[in-house]
């Protein structure tokens, strides 16, 4: 499966503040990639340098399996469709009006305005004007404006923020009908675990301009499986005999765990601590959550 945007050493800094730190990123052709992270984790500014808004300090980013440059730029956006922070409209036009001004400039017709229009259901909303849009109608128009041409890519900035449950419902409905559909490759950014939870199967983590997480959705949630949390006579000394053993365990804020809930692992384990004269004195299945990975990978909590 090949990438259809690659990022190496991308890097932007402001004066003395870096806000993003050498990523690399890999986002596989035909994917929802979910870009995590807390606010101000630097997710916006490399959307930003990947649509070429914005210039990096230092690092390559390769779109489409092209080098996103000056020379390159305007073949790469007539590819790629966005929507980043709040969608501008004219206010006092339709949002067919709207949307016929941004199909002449990226020279497509009527029948593709028709076509956008029925994808995010707002064929019955297209002559009201944009001013009496509600905000979440509006994150639908913008989402049909980013759709025009036809894009093998789409970049969405936090698309769910300030909608109502039933919004968020339907653009998350949207964005996997676009990929499963069309596929189109999706990169959306949120800083809600529970939305990309949802609705991608790839997951970049950020935090502090830095990545620190990149793996399919499946390999997060393997973290999250059950561990065993185990109290002995002598921590320390078990420690030492489940690792010869290859035995999965680790010591955490000093408190042993066995990072498994097989049970014959856990009957090998206990076996193993007997034979070498050591007690338990406890023994305790501990789930951790996603929540609980991401506290662990960034120091901060989400929602």
């Amino acid at each position: 499966m090949k990438n259809i945007i690659e990022t190496r050493a991308l890097t932007k800094q402001y004066k003395n503040q870096r806000v993003v730190s050498e990523l690399d990123l890999a986002v596989p052709e035909g994917c929802i990639y979910g870009f995590l992270g807390p606010n101000g984790a630097g997710k916006s500014t490399t959307m930003k340098m990947i649509l070429g808004l914005v210039k990096p300090t230092g690092g390559q980013i390769r779109v489409l399996g092209q080098n996103a440059d000056a020379k390159n730029r305007i073949a790469l956006l007539r590819s790629t469709g966005s929507l980043i922070e709040s969608p501008a409209f004219y206010g006092h036009l339709t949002g067919r009006e709207n949307l016929s001004l941004i199909a002449d400039l990226k020279q497509t017709g009527k029948k593709e305005v028709d076509e956008v229009l029925r994808t995010v259901r707002l064929t019955d909303a297209q002559h009201k004007k944009a001013s009496q849009y509600s905000l979440g109608m509006k994150q639908r128009l913008g989402f049909a404006a980013a759709l025009l041409g036809h894009p093998k890519l789409l970049l969405l900035d936090e698309p769910t923020n300030g909608l109502d449950p039933a919004g968020i419902q339907e653009m998350r409905e949207l964005i996997r009908r676009l990929c499963e559909q069309y596929g189109i490759t999706v990169f959306v950014s949120s800083h809600l675990l529970s939305e990309i939870d949802q609705m991608a199967n790839h997951v970049g983590i950020i935090n502090h301009g830095v990545l620190i997480f990149q793996d399919r959705l499946s390999a997060l949630h393997e973290h999250s499986r059950a561990r065993m949390l185990l109290h002995t006579t002598d921590d320390e000394t078990a420690l030492r005999i489940l690792k010869q053993a290859a035995l999965p365990c680790a010591c955490a804020h000093g408190r042993l765990y066995l990072n498994t809930g097989k049970e014959a692992d856990i009957l090998r384990a206990g076996t193993l601590l007997f034979s070498n004269g050591l007690g338990i004195l406890s023994l305790a299945e501990e789930q951790r959550s996603l929540e609980d990975i991401f506290l662990e990978l960034t120091g901060r909590s989400v929602m």
